[in-house]
């Protein structure tokens, strides 16, 4: 238990004496060096950082942690979130674990099928809507007011607790605070999050800098681009599909103290950088986690000078999670007769 994330970061997280250490291996994800776009966008150095490498394939486990120990040390015997996929997943994998019924609403048809498996698989009663996650969102709220049922949306505040750690990570890995952060907005409260987390590092005397945060929606769900809700978000990145974040305000703030952006990418552009990312890189993100590299692209095709620049791009969740989208973006798929010369001719030899 030595080093789980809540105790290895406790002074830097709401826990007193009474709040139960719990873990499932969360946290502590790498940050890899590009090979290939550090040198196309001109970046000193580039890196991503692979939440999609938690146990539940997204970065929604850093957050769930604390929201769940929280939730454990107040009694609570149920938690419900609603969500686009990755919030449910994490969700049911710690409900699972520490003996709590489970309750998800998910938008219909809005879900990609791993995410589905996942929430499934791990025991949660799942609740599919029809309506879209801020409808979703505003209907757990009321339940949650209603019964003693824990909520786990990041308006739960411990849940952009254990998020910001993600910021300590990077500066521990780093050394100190890279000058980029790029990093997909949906609910915006991650962005939200790891600006919370580089400053309190940086008050705390762990780093001399700070990050202009860099973040990216998608075109078809920009409403902080767009200064106003979105009634009927569309985009293929379905974990950033979201038409009225909760984190809005965090979001700008972090926007406008970091000297960073908030801006949109095109579902084209997002499926671009999702390709270049897995083929090139060897690193295979959701749709949703290629919106900030998408965003990094586009800056860099605008001429952002990023020389001499540490770029982090956060690769939010695992490409598994939406095998759909993998099975129309990838290779396609050879078959031919079971002999060598067939074999050799696919090939290419």
């Amino acid at each position: 238990m030595g080093m789980c994330l809540l105790n290895r970061y406790r002074d830097f997280l709401p826990i007193t004496s009474a709040t139960p250490l719990i873990t499932i291996g969360e946290a502590n994800t790498p940050l890899v060096r590009s090979r290939k776009l550090e040198q196309e966008t001109g970046c000193s150095e580039l890196y991503f950082k692979l939440e999609s490498c938690n146990p539940t394939g997204s970065f929604k486990d850093r957050g769930m942690v604390m929201a769940v120990a929280k939730a454990l040390e107040s009694k609570s015997r149920a938690i419900m979130c609603a969500s686009t996929g990755n919030t449910s997943a994490s969700a049911a994998a710690f409900g699972a674990r520490c003996g709590l019924a489970t309750y998800v609403l998910i938008p219909k048809g809005n879900i990609a099928l791993g995410k589905l498996a996942q929430a499934l698989v791990y025991g949660a009663r799942v609740i599919s809507i029809d309506g879209n996650f801020d409808q979703a969102l505003s209907i757990v709220r009321a339940l949650t007011q209603k019964h003693p049922i824990t909520l786990v949306n990041s308006l739960n505040p411990f849940r952009i607790e254990g998020q910001k750690t993600a910021a300590f990570e990077i500066v521990d890995a780093l050394g100190e605070a890279p000058d980029y952060v790029f990093i997909p907005v949906g609910n915006a409260g991650n962005i939200t999050a790891y600006w919370k987390g580089f400053g309190q590092y940086k008050q705390a005397g762990k780093s001399r800098k700070m990050p202009k945060m860099m973040g990216f929606q998608a075109a078809g769900a920009a409403p902080i681009v767009l200064g106003k809700p979105v009634s009927q978000p569309r985009t293929i990145a379905t974990a950033i599909r979201i038409g009225n974040p909760a984190s809005w305000q965090g979001a700008l703030a972090a926007r406008d103290e970091s000297g960073g952006v908030i801006d949109s990418v095109t579902d084209e552009e997002i499926l671009a950088a999702y390709k270049l990312l897995a083929s090139k890189e060897g690193v295979f993100g959701e749709p949703a986690s290629a919106a900030g590299v998408a965003g990094l692209i586009k800056c860099a095709q605008r001429k952002l000078d990023l020389s001499g620049k540490k770029v982090v791009c956060i690769i939010t969740g695992n490409g598994l999670k939406d095998p759909d989208t993998a099975l129309q973006s990838g290779q396609p798929l050879l078959e031919v007769p079971a002999d060598l010369a067939a074999v050799e001719q696919a090939m290419g030899c």
